[in-house]
């Protein structure tokens, strides 16, 4: 009893015990006891999908378990503690011995997550570059937790990672700059019935956003969501996405630097989300058939001395986390 009093005064120090993501037990996939769980936080520590110098992103889960603890555990809005009300685990890190080759990398990413699905828990991801969304819905795209449908996306961005008119990013086939292409080809999301919303990049030509458009993507750019306002943006993300099984994809470059300035494509020329305003987007989906989700680009390596990114990445996966375990309930 009084180990157990003493470690419950200790567990919302980041810095003392075990670093799990948000104290959650850890549980092999390969454990017979993997199936009873309804949420699996999974690291996804790959970077090589990214191409560019910013490699660092594979840093970013073993960041976020480090100070994950530190982390709300309750949402006072729902008014609901997620931890009681569903069962969550930390499912450990998806394996890459070839990290330096990207297409090993996405393969064993979507092998990883296949059995994820195939036992039906729904996992939150934290990366990596943006390339790991594509390993992760190559598996759950017309899976089991789907139930045989594609993958809808509430996708938040800077940039549209639909770039066709590039053949491969750096030597990087299936990278971070091509998923929402191959994923749309392949039939494992819905172009359709997808959002893409926050896109301010850098464009190197006047139609960097046609390729999105070509497929389909509803897209949400961020002038378009000021001149339109939160209330028009969240009531057609209810309209698209409403009785789909919906996947969310966090960049967290559409986040305002100065809000989340570690990120691999920082963007300062145009300003981005405050956290509220990403909040508020994501609960668009509040009480709809989530999937999964993931957080992404995520530079620990240029983070200040707080680790201000790295908290917001995890406040980020506790909005998902928190929507999934109220559909649960």
């Amino acid at each position: 009893m009084a180990y157990e009093h003493d470690a419950s005064m200790m567990n919302n120090l980041y810095w003392w015990g075990i670093p799990t993501l948000f104290r959650c037990p850890h549980l092999d996939i390969a454990d017979q006891d993997f199936t009873h769980a309804d949420i699996a936080l999974i690291g996804v520590p790959h970077s090589t999908g990214n191409g560019t110098t910013e490699r660092d992103q594979h840093l970013g889960p073993r960041a976020v378990r480090n100070i994950a603890a530190v982390q709300r555990r309750v949402h006072g809005e729902f008014g609901l503690d997620p931890w009681s009300t569903a069962t969550i685990i930390d499912a450990g890190d998806v394996p890459f011995p070839k990290a330096n080759d990207n297409e090993d990398c996405i393969a064993r990413i979507t092998e990883f997550y296949h059995t994820v699905d195939q036992k039906g828990v729904r996992p939150v991801s934290i990366g990596g570059d943006h390339s790991i969304t594509g390993g992760i819905v190559q598996a759950l795209g017309c899976g089991a937790l789907t139930g045989g449908e594609p993958v809808c996306f509430l996708h938040l961005d800077a940039h549209t990672d639909v770039f066709t008119k590039v053949d491969h990013f750096l030597g990087a086939q299936k990278s971070a700059a091509h998923w929402g292409a191959y994923l749309a080809d392949q039939g494992k999301v819905d172009p359709k019935h997808s959002m893409q919303i926050g896109l301010r990049g850098h464009p190197r030509t006047l139609d960097w956003l046609q390729p999105s458009y070509d497929y389909g993507y509803n897209v949400v750019t961020m002038a378009e969501y000021r001149s339109r306002g939160a209330a028009d943006v969240i009531a057609q993300i209810k309209d698209v996405l409403d009785g789909r099984p919906v996947y969310i994809t966090f960049d967290l470059d559409c986040l305002d630097p100065t809000v989340a300035p570690a990120v691999a494509n920082i963007e300062p020329g145009v300003g981005g989300f405050s956290i509220d305003q990403a909040r508020e987007l994501l609960h668009a989906v509040r009480g709809m058939n989530i999937i999964g989700g993931d957080v992404v680009c995520l530079m620990p390596t240029k983070d200040h001395p707080n680790q201000i990114t790295s908290m917001v990445a995890a406040a980020v996966m506790f909005e998902m986390i928190a929507m999934m375990a109220e559909n649960k309930k």
